[in-house]
């Protein structure tokens, strides 16, 4: 950010009063402007033992298998915004959605909120994805995954279908995680996009 939004000045780096970290503040108008973390979004859907999954067509990580997941929109809940997703990536829709999983990824700006939920009905491919796939635990390529949470949520999913039991549960990835993948603290792009 390099100008003002409200004035058009340029911009300075400071830390406003009352406050503890450096911010964008407009030197003529006074104006804070705040760069807040990314909430990516997402929704794990199941039909049966199966899970569905996309292959990706964008960067980063063409041709890996991922969860339906994006950014979340403004004037959106985090659910809508999973639905949207899943809807988007994989043309599928899920229903009796259910909060899953959170990663609170402070090294890269961002925070992660997968839902679960079961697929209802047909499923296709969206613009973002190579294709989607249906996989029960023994098929998933596990080898061929997009990202370390991709292989988290997976293995925990799966785990606690066993039980029957679904906790929401809360960590924060080790930054050796983002460098494992290539990905650069200030990056404008999610590690699921």
């Amino acid at each position: 950010m390099n100008f003002c939004s409200n004035c058009g000045a340029k911009l300075i780096q400071q830390i406003p009063a009352d406050d503890n970290r450096l911010r964008h503040v407009c030197p003529q108008c006074e104006v804070i402007h705040y760069v807040n973390p990314k909430v990516v979004v997402g929704c794990l859907p199941i039909a049966g033992d199966q899970v569905l999954l996309c292959r990706r067509a964008i960067a980063p990580r063409i041709g890996s298998w991922t969860i339906p997941a994006g950014f979340m929109e403004n004037g959106e809940t985090m659910l809508d915004g999973a639905l949207r997703e899943t809807l988007e990536e994989a043309a599928a829709k899920v229903k009796d959605e259910a909060l899953y999983r959170l990663f609170d990824i402070p090294h890269i700006n961002q925070v992660y909120v997968f839902y679960r939920g079961n697929l209802d009905g047909d499923f296709g491919v969206g613009p973002e994805s190579l294709e989607s796939k249906l996989f029960s635990e023994a098929d998933i390529p596990w080898s061929e995954l997009a990202f370390p949470i991709v292989t988290d949520v997976l293995t925990e999913y799966f785990e606690d279908r066993k039980t029957g039991q679904y906790p929401i549960r809360v960590s924060t990835p080790s930054p050796l995680w983002a460098k494992q993948v290539g990905w650069k603290p200030n990056s404008k792009k999610t590690l699921d996009e």
